[in-house]
């Protein structure tokens, strides 16, 4: 098996051939995959049908799968996360965010695989947090090293919306109790490369626990509006069965939503991660 890639920007993102991700794949391979996953932060595969099961049975190579407490799942598959967005169910992840950051060891990885798509738009955006740490002088550099930063499921999953509706009430009240808000670095260390990224982002990041409320807002906004700088992302024009791979500890994402009323289906798989530091 040669698993060759194809670099897409200086700051993240390559394009793998030379894998089939719905076989069983040997121990290399799935090591060398590991491998291009923390040199690039983000693979994609071309060209690849996989059902829910190759999907989850590829993505359990990496660790053990979170089950979303609140978006919906296949019934009879909760690892593989459903998004499906339309006019009827609009989507709210439209904004730059690390997924499941509420938690206490948020995600290593997820896995994107496309299953609908608009006839135009409904492209992915990906920003190195690696980079744009990278690109902060050194005294602010300094600055952040000291500080930790609030996460919360309620930013990104407001009661306004998932509270009311019957569908998703009960769901939504057992993972907000569930799920308190946590306290992680503001700059984190990659566990296996030893580089330091931002951890913040805008889906779930409320505040900055050493500084006032002034200060905190301020400086969020700031590294906020660093992190997405066209410098560091990259934007993925999806095609069906096209699959993301990417490394959620070190990168964040926004979803574009400028193909409404018509409709996006994607399935993830999410791999989870340790405890940042």
């Amino acid at each position: 098996m040669a698993i060759t890639t194809s670099r897409l920007t200086p700051a993240l993102g390559a394009i793998v051939e030379g894998v089939t991700l719905a076989e069983d794949l040997p121990p290399e391979a799935i090591g060398r995959l590991g491998e291009l996953l923390v040199e690039h932060q983000i693979l994609f595969f071309r060209g690849q049908p996989i059902t829910p099961q190759q999907q989850v049975r590829f993505a359990a190579n990496f660790g053990e799968l979170h089950i979303h407490p609140i978006y919906p799942v296949l019934p009879e598959l909760p690892q593989i996360l459903v998004l499906d967005t339309h006019g009827e169910f609009l989507p709210d992840n439209d904004n730059w965010h690390t997924d499941v950051t509420f938690s206490q060891t948020p995600p290593l990885a997820g896995i994107l695989a496309a299953k609908q798509l608009p006839s135009a738009g409904g492209d992915t955006l990906w920003s190195s947090n690696l980079a744009a740490y990278d690109a902060l002088s050194a005294p602010l550099q300094g600055l952040l090293a000291g500080l930790t930063a609030e996460h919360s499921v309620v930013k990104s999953f407001p009661a306004g919306r998932w509270g009311q509706d019957p569908g998703f009430k009960e769901r939504y009240e057992r993972a907000v109790a569930k799920h308190p808000p946590v306290t992680h670095p503001v700059v984190r260390t990659h566990p296996v490369s030893g580089r330091k990224a931002l951890f913040v982002n805008e889906g779930f990041t409320t505040h900055i626990h050493e500084l006032t409320a002034r200060e905190s807002d301020a400086l969020l906004a700031f590294l906020f509006a660093h992190a997405a700088r066209p410098e560091f992302t990259l934007r993925w024009h999806w095609s069906v069965d096209d699959v993301a791979f990417w490394d959620n500890r070190i990168t964040h994402h926004y979803a574009v939503a400028d193909y409404l009323p018509e409709r996006r289906i994607m399935h993830r798989a999410t791999v989870i991660g340790d405890r940042p530091f």
